[in-house]
């Protein structure tokens, strides 16, 4: 049920948010919808469509500035947004979902108004990070990927965002936080909750669901290639076709000088070779 705030801000609530961006988008060029907040958002953003597109010699070249325009406005790329962008640089609504799905920093689902992410890479690892990140998916009651559940606050582990001389390190909505302790959690959570916290709020017109990622895995993939074990672990760790595979290369003739060919071109090389002809 709406609440007050929800009129207010704007929000709109619902049991699945995530079916606002991966269902089918009514959106057309053609005709407008009385009332829709979305038709009412592209005319109003026109004027800057229109000479975003003329920068660029192909109107392809547009398709990543235009999500990033609605996800400023939408807070996520909405389905409707989706087939405005595909109708706007003529490309099908399957080539700019697959583009906008290509890069994490845009959402197809709905997020909070705060996306903490919080760096798991070497140098924040090394200075507590692994605590840092327990300590913030407890006081937040979530998992990697997951909103919290009043819709406020996105958590998620990234890696490195090049702030290892401040590790453990953090961004809140692409701000940097730094020298992360638990205390600084605490501060950090408590004035995203009370409306004091210095970094502003992501805009948000729908209210999220738990996560917002978009599952890929089916368990319905093929095979990559003829003896592969199980589709999903193609010759990975514990898989045993990458070492059948490496099995049937060693000590064949056929590659065994196939590394000469860099040799045409950098004479200077002089490999090495080991007793069964590799370099």
């Amino acid at each position: 049920m709406s609440t007050m705030s929800d009129a207010a801000t704007g929000v709109h609530p619902g049991p699945d948010a995530g079916a606002a961006a991966t269902g089918t988008a009514d959106w057309s060029p053609y005709a407008r919808r009385e009332g829709n907040a979305f038709d009412e958002l592209y005319a109003r953003l026109l004027p800057q469509i229109e000479p975003l597109i003329a920068q660029y010699e192909q109107k392809r070249s547009a398709l990543i500035p235009l999500a990033h325009l609605f996800q400023e406005q939408e807070g996520f790329v909405s389905a409707d947004a989706l087939a405005a962008i595909a109708y706007l640089v003529g490309e099908t609504p399957a080539t700019v979902e697959s583009t906008i799905s290509f890069y994490t920093l845009l959402f197809r689902r709905p997020v909070g108004k705060y996306m903490l992410q919080i760096c798991r890479n070497l140098s924040c690892l090394l200075n507590g990070a692994e605590e840092i990140m327990a300590y913030a998916r407890e006081r937040l009651g979530v998992r990697h990927h997951e909103t919290t559940p009043d819709g406020l606050i996105s958590y998620e582990e990234v890696e490195c965002l090049a702030a290892c001389d401040r590790a453990p390190c953090a961004q809140v909505n692409l701000e940097f936080v730094y020298d992360l302790t638990r205390d600084k959690i605490d501060a950090m959570l408590d004035a995203m909750r009370g409306g004091s916290y210095e970094i502003a709020p992501l805009p948000q017109t729908v209210r999220p669901g738990r996560t917002w990622k978009v599952a890929q895995d089916t368990g319905l993939k093929s095979a990559g290639a003829v003896g592969v074990s199980n589709p999903n672990n193609a010759g990975g760790v514990g898989d045993a076709s990458g070492v059948v595979m490496f099995d049937l290369i060693v000590g064949r003739p056929q590659y065994e000088t196939r590394s000469n060919e860099r040799l045409v071109h950098e004479t200077s090389l002089h490999p090495e070779v080991s007793g069964n002809g590799h370099h």
